[in-house]
């Protein structure tokens, strides 16, 4: 029988969740609070929902100091944003590198349409400054093949982690890398919007 994962409260809404489905924090040698994405660095936890409102909220409530049971150095709260989504954008597009190896992420206009309307897509990624004209015709073919979409880094960058110079699309096939970066990509948008869980 799976081991069930075990259940924490965020320090911000006090909702208690699969510890999977929350953002661990840990202390930096300095007792400096740093955001642990991966949840693979030593020492004890503590954890808030992936969403800037429950961070705020246990930020302005103090909460890092009662359970660290001391006093915790923080970032300023822009400057902490700014980490947290930077972590993330290198651990999605670390997926994205993965993805590709395994061939599982396409990209090109030409083939990202051929993969949506065959139905092989699980996601589809734009790049945040793709053309306005560019966008409506991704997403047209996306919503009839019943494929979320997601804007994610620029075009400039958005090909890198493909080993290519610039890309506004990327398909993901349906799979294991699919699922993680749909989690991801969802939880890397809550701190831009500040609030859905």
């Amino acid at each position: 029988m799976p081991k069930a994962d075990p259940l924490r409260s965020c320090l911000g809404c006090r909702e208690v969740r699969p510890k999977d489905e929350l953002l661990r924090f840990v202390l930096d040698p300095e007792g400096t609070l740093f955001p642990d994405i991966s949840r693979k660095l030593p020492g004890r936890g503590s954890y808030t929902c992936f969403n800037r409102a429950c961070l705020a909220a246990a930020v302005k409530r103090k909460q890092f100091n009662r359970s660290f049971k001391g006093e915790v150095r923080l970032l300023p709260e822009a400057e902490l944003l700014a980490l947290i989504i930077r972590i993330m954008e290198e651990k999605i597009g670390s997926l994205l590198a993965l993805a590709n190896k395994a061939g599982k992420a396409v990209s090109g206009s030409d083939k990202v349409i051929d993969t949506l309307r065959r139905g092989e897509a699980a996601i589809l990624i734009l790049a945040a400054d793709i053309s306005g004209e560019s966008k409506a015709k991704f997403l047209a073919v996306a919503a009839k093949a019943g494929v979320e979409t997601f804007m994610f880094s620029m075009k400039d960058r958005l090909g890198g982690p493909l080993g290519k110079e610039i890309r506004t699309a990327v398909a993901v096939h349906k799979g294991s890398f699919a699922k993680t970066l749909q989690t991801d990509l969802k939880r890397y948008w809550n701190f831009f919007e500040g609030g859905a869980k």
